[in-house]
């Protein structure tokens, strides 16, 4: 696994995230190897990300905020991100992870220039690489 400092010189960055994991990469590297995020998970059960609605005192769970910082953090010296996720609404964690990130990273969620719902589970790495490439290269071309 790459340390997060690997990924702080990247330009484009590509954010595949569900419930249970993020993966960063850095998109002009092939073969790049991502930086992988899970939620705290203190006892090992590999437990994924609850939706919004499930909260019943509207304050966020400590293993939500802690993996939506270190995505933050990794995603700050990106000139560009790209995000990719399955799900709509309340429960896709890309939207999840949108809404936190302007909520609480504004300087972070400026950088977002596309969100894309995949199949990610079903679409190999170099797959969804190919795609956010495409997606960088059309968008830079305007």
């Amino acid at each position: 696994m790459a340390k997060t400092d690997d990924l702080k010189a990247a330009l484009h960055l590509l954010v595949v995230i569900d419930h249970k994991e993020a993966k960063v990469y850095r998109t002009e590297v092939h073969g790049a190897v991502p930086v992988s995020f899970a939620p705290y998970d203190p006892h090992g059960y590999r437990k994924h990300l609850h939706s919004a609605h499930e909260w019943t005192d509207g304050k966020r769970q400590p293993e939500r905020k802690s993996f939506y910082e270190a995505i933050a953090k990794t995603l700050l010296r990106a000139d560009q991100v790209l995000l990719f996720g399955s799900g709509t609404g309340r429960s896709s964690a890309m939207e999840m992870l949108i809404a936190d990130l302007k909520a609480h990273h504004p300087d972070v969620a400026k950088k977002i220039i596309g969100s894309i719902v995949v199949d990610a589970h079903h679409t190999t790495e170099d797959q969804l690489l190919a795609k956010a490439r495409d997606f960088y290269t059309e968008y830079n071309r305007k």
